[in-house]
């Protein structure tokens, strides 16, 4: 089990951003025989036992394995994550000259504990879109772009300057304080002198949006000049690479486990019960992940949860095996059951009174069922029964979790696509700390329970499904 850990390390090693997070799902996908199609067309060769998958915005990306037995009318059997992290993204206007410095305007994305971007060893990473010319035809395409060395810097006020802070506190103002430096001035006006014009500056003067310095970085990374570049969608991101840590080797520290994490054992446990030739073989119904963008900001977009990009891919996957019964989908949602996988609270031990006292998931202690009886999160007794069930079968632990009556709970994409869709859902996510700041951790332990877990919920769903009866 050792190598899902190191696959997930390398996982996020190479997914600074949502972006390269879909490209990296996309490689491993069509490494395991997944074939890829577009939404822009027909559906008209799916096969019972082929394996496919689609990316949306190439932010998101929903691959499914059609079983053998498959006909118009059976369920599918989900699990959704998110691709999105909390981060400072990039303005439209990004040029910022203050006191001798050179700054880039950057703007919140989610709800970061932004304290933590202070002092880290900064780059930028995202897509750029390019202009491109080949035989006196013009076209538009857009490339993935990572700078590896750090480049920005958010540097904090000496404490000499702010006496109060020990008393009262860090107080962030996220417009003023959270601006990266990218270099000084003089620094810049010097090499201009020594270099002659810079790329980035048109004959009339200084770029108006962006600092010509940020711009050649970017073309540099998307091997392309500066002013073949249209647009882009950068974020920063922490130059320290993920890694198993802990005197015992028993963590991971990294960014963005929230939600690379729950994203990566998912489409794993996708593409390990679907590697065999015969895996197939007695599957009556369709495995499917679906990882969304913009879960962090509420999901309304149209590659995220809140969009119908998972009801279109049930939809067409149902009308392929079937033109002639419209009713067929209905039917096969209400045979279908989500798997919402969101990473979960661990105990904290500094903050123990922040939990619940008979709710406490901790680390090690496998897979948490998150419940809500406001609906916060979509668990009912029926779905917890039946993913606990699946744990109970191959003696994997189990947790649960409730928010205190006296504070707030949060949510996940759980709730929106039960409620959009109709699907039977359950809520869950292996234990972490942390969640949302720079640098995150959880334990090697819940990364092997969760791949487990996943996996066997694949495999046994449909002859689990068939002995649970509610609505008869």
């Amino acid at each position: 089990m050792a190598a899902v850990v190191s696959d997930l390390v390398d996982f996020l090693n190479a997914s600074p951003t949502a972006f390269h997070a879909v490209d990296e799902a996309k490689r491993l996908l069509k490494a395991a025989g997944f074939e890829q199609l577009s939404e822009r067309e027909e559906w008209t060769g799916l096969q019972p036992g082929r394996k496919y998958f689609f990316t949306r915005n190439h932010s998101a990306i929903v691959a499914f394995a059609i079983g053998a037995k498959y006909v118009a009318g059976n369920g599918f059997h989900i699990i959704g994550a998110h691709t999105d992290s909390p981060c400072l993204k990039l303005k439209p206007v990004t040029k910022i000259t203050k006191g001798g410095y050179l700054e880039v305007g950057v703007q919140t994305y989610g709800g970061g504990l932004w304290y933590t971007w202070f002092d880290r060893d900064l780059t930028i990473a995202g897509r750029v879109l390019v202009r491109e010319k080949k035989d006196g035809v013009v076209s538009y395409g857009h490339k993935l772009v990572r700078v590896q060395e750090p480049i920005m810097r958010i540097p904090t006020l000496a404490i000499h300057l702010d006496r109060t802070i020990s008393s009262e506190g860090l107080k962030i103002n996220n417009q003023n304080h959270l601006v990266p430096v990218l270099g000084t001035l003089i620094k810049h006006e010097m090499q201009k002198l020594v270099e002659g014009n810079v790329p980035g500056e048109s004959s009339g003067g200084e770029n108006t949006k962006h600092h010509p310095l940020l711009l050649q970085l970017i073309a540099k990374e998307a091997n392309c000049e500066v002013d073949e570049i249209c647009d882009f969608e950068l974020q920063l991101c922490d130059t320290q690479p993920s890694v198993v840590a802990g005197a015992m080797k028993e963590f991971i520290f990294s960014g963005r486990l929230d939600n690379l994490c729950m994203s990566f054992c998912s489409l794993k446990a996708l593409v390990e019960s679907t590697s065999t030739d015969h895996s197939l073989d007695h599957e009556s119904g369709v495995r499917m992940v679906a990882l969304f963008d913009h879960e962090e900001v509420g999901s309304d977009s149209a590659q995220g949860a809140g969009s119908p990009a998972m009801l279109d891919a049930l939809t067409r996957i149902t009308c392929c095996f079937n033109h002639s019964n419209s009713k067929l989908l209905e039917k096969a949602i209400q045979r279908s059951f989500l798997v919402s996988a969101d990473m979960a609270h661990a105990l904290h031990p500094n903050y123990m009174e922040k939990h619940e006292e008979n709710h406490q998931p901790k680390l090690h202690g496998g897979l948490v069922i998150k419940h809500n009886a406001n609906q916060r999160y979509a668990t009912n007794a029926v779905t917890a029964f039946i993913f606990q069930e699946i744990a109970e079968r191959h003696q994997l632990p189990i947790q649960d979790f409730v928010v205190r009556n006296d504070m707030a709970c949060g949510s996940t994409i759980g709730p929106i696509l039960a409620s959009g869709v109709g699907i039977r859902t359950v809520d869950i996510g292996a234990p972490q700390l942390s969640m949302h700041s720079i640098r995150e951790m959880c334990a090697v332990d819940d990364v092997n329970y969760s791949y487990e877990h996943l996996k066997a919920y694949f495999e046994e769903f449909t002859e689990l499904d068939n002995k649970v009866k509610v609505d008869c």
